[in-house]
């Protein structure tokens, strides 16, 4: 087996407080995911609503599971009555799709508005300005099962570091802005969701609250 325990060790000890970690455990079994349990880890990210179905029945039911990869809406009935965030809410659409189902399992869902800051054409997420025109347009505050929590954004997948660095700083100085903005007395609105296992080193320094790592921690994906 991966050696899960020290990998996570290893990744704990170099965060800084404030920070927490979202353990990407998609592809991953159950067996690893029990083994970073069982050293306190709590927060574990999936991006497939059967899978993540399947984990929910049978790992222990403290655990908080975030939806962290691209949510189509018409599976968000699934996931609606126990996920405890959803990381990646890219359109208005989709926020409308939340309300509606959380509203149906009687249950309050925590989301991040996603950012497209990185240069990829192939990443999701708002530009700046959409998000703005989200924000503007109001309809959110009116949704009484959803509570928006923070930004996510993911950066370039390249190895220039200060590019990396500049995208990050990007989404924080946006993040400044909106929580001023619209969110500034709300104590719930406080997380900054960028950093994944290549990166995080870099978020961390960039504002980051949490960070998603999977591979550092559990080794490579099992298809």
């Amino acid at each position: 087996m991966y050696p899960v325990k020290e990998k996570l060790y290893e990744v704990l000890h170099n965060l800084p407080q404030g920070v927490r970690l979202v353990a990407i455990s998609k592809f991953h079994p159950e067996e690893y995911i029990m083994a970073a349990y069982e050293e306190g880890q709590r927060v574990f990210g999936e991006s497939h609503e059967q899978e993540l179905a399947r984990k929910v029945q049978t790992l222990p039911s403290d655990i908080e599971w975030h939806f962290i990869g691209h949510l189509q809406t018409n599976k968000v009935k699934y996931i609606a009555p126990y996920i405890s965030m959803i990381e990646a809410v890219d359109s208005l659409k989709l926020l409308r799709e939340i309300e509606k189902q959380a509203a149906k399992a009687n249950r309050m869902v925590r989301v991040l508005l996603e950012l497209h800051i990185a240069e990829e054409a192939t990443k999701y997420g708002l530009t700046l300005d959409a998000c703005r025109q989200l924000l503007a347009d109001g309809e959110w505050r009116q949704m009484t099962h959803v509570q928006i929590c923070g930004l996510m954004m993911m950066a370039s997948n390249i190895d220039d570091e200060a590019q990396i660095a500049q995208e990050f700083q990007t989404a924080a100085d946006f993040f400044d802005e909106v929580k001023q903005q619209y969110f500034s007395h709300d104590d719930a609105f406080c997380e900054r969701s960028w950093g994944m296992s290549d990166d995080y080193h870099i978020a961390v320094r960039h504002g980051s609250t949490m960070v998603r790592i999977g591979t550092t921690i559990f080794g490579p994906r099992i298809y």
